[in-house]
């Protein structure tokens, strides 16, 4: 890491490591950042973005059918960001299929839905905390192919970050250095639970730039922190569940994205980073909020379909059970209907006949899938 790319101001932060090399240690929250006219409409827009999609949320039926899509969504598109690739109907297959054996990257993508169920649960044993971020990342890491990263541990080590083949010397930024790590994370979980000198949305803009550039795991700090805006979201109240994926619009924007964070540590450029962060979360409120609607528009019309033809009355049920998973198995059926073998066929083979479903047979496994409801997922 170089010197010279830091501002005059900012090397200030920069500190030799114990071993000789130098890191960069964040200043503690909050920032001082004096507010431009361009920052007040935007912030403004974007409080206007979330209560809406709040709005909605409360109001809709089963907010957390919707919830449960979105979750899924935005864990494939975080952990596209770091170059794990899967589709929706992957993980979807994944989750009914449950197969013995831990299958790449669709299980990192299914560990970080299980990660952000966790910390979402009501009923969790630990407050907003570092060992809560601990337990996230023990979820994620475990039986990946992070495995090596010590699952649930803050780093022993110093990691960097930079083109591949760069080294400690030539990395475009190393953070805190070991024997200073939990200085910094002590100050970062006491501003987590401070009151409020920033607006919420960029008091959350601000914890997810600390939290990347203190970097405190090996591995899979990226998907953290942006489990841990999407966490913020709900644990400040400013959303009643997790119904924003902002990693749909990070993931093709991801240079503006890492260049965004990196300028925070070099120039000390809150005022851009908060410009970014807000139109992330303005963009995806707005079109969380569509795709709400449209899900909300499908199950209407999927339910109100199944009744007219005078079906089964576990029918409305099932179609429900599409919109937590769409794609699922004959055992999956029978559990949400509490029925057995023989009327969860039915049932099933009654909306592949409505054309709600199509068969995917996979290994001599009947799977269905539902092609309206992961459309709108996948935005199609």
């Amino acid at each position: 890491m170089l010197l010279e790319d830091f501002c005059a101001a900012q090397q200030a932060n920069v500190v030799r490591a114990d071993n000789g090399y130098r890191a960069f240690s964040p200043p503690p929250l909050p920032p001082i950042v004096q507010m431009s006219p361009k920052l007040v409409r935007r912030l403004s827009s974007a409080d206007r973005a979330v209560g809406e999609l709040a709005g909605l949320g409360r109001g809709l039926p089963s907010p957390e059918l919707f919830g449960r899509a979105l979750v899924r969504r935005e864990a494939v598109l975080s952990s596209r960001i770091e170059g794990i690739v899967a589709s929706l109907s992957d993980v979807a297959m994944y989750e009914v299929e449950r197969p013995a054996r831990p299958r790449g990257d669709v299980q990192e993508v299914f560990n970080y839905m299980s990660a952000m169920d966790h910390v979402l649960d009501p009923g969790r044993r630990l407050p907003l905390s570092l060992s809560l971020l601990r337990e996230a990342h023990r979820i994620l890491m475990t039986g990946v192919r992070g495995d090596y990263a010590t699952p649930g541990e803050f780093r022993r080590s110093q990691n960097w970050i930079g083109p591949p083949g760069s080294t400690i010397d030539t990395a475009k930024y190393v953070p805190p250095p070991p024997e200073s790590l939990w200085q910094g994370l002590d100050a970062f979980e006491k501003f987590l639970h401070a009151d409020g000198e920033l607006p919420p949305l960029l008091a959350i803009a601000a914890v997810h730039y600390q939290f990347e550039a203190i970097h405190p795991f090996i591995d899979g700090n990226g998907r953290i922190g942006r489990l841990l805006v999407v966490m913020l979201l709900v644990e400040w109240q400013l959303l009643p569940g997790p119904l924003l994926d902002l990693s749909a619009y990070i993931e093709p924007r991801r240079d503006r994205y890492y260049e965004g964070l990196l300028r925070v540590s070099t120039e000390g450029d809150w005022l851009g980073w908060f410009d970014f962060f807000l139109e992330v979360i303005e963009e995806q409120a707005r079109d969380s909020l569509a795709r709400a609607v449209r899900l909300d528009a499908l199950r209407t019309e999927l339910r109100l379909r199944v009744a007219r033809a005078r079906s089964s009355g576990l029918l409305p049920i099932l179609i429900d059970e599409l919109f937590r998973s769409p794609i699922i198995g004959i055992a999956n059926a029978m559990k949400a209907l509490d029925v057995t073998h023989r009327s969860a066929t039915l049932n099933v083979e009654k909306l592949v006949e409505a054309g709600i479903l199509v068969e995917v047979t996979r290994a001599r496994t009947r799977f269905f899938a539902a092609p309206d409801v992961l459309a709108v997922m996948n935005g199609t």
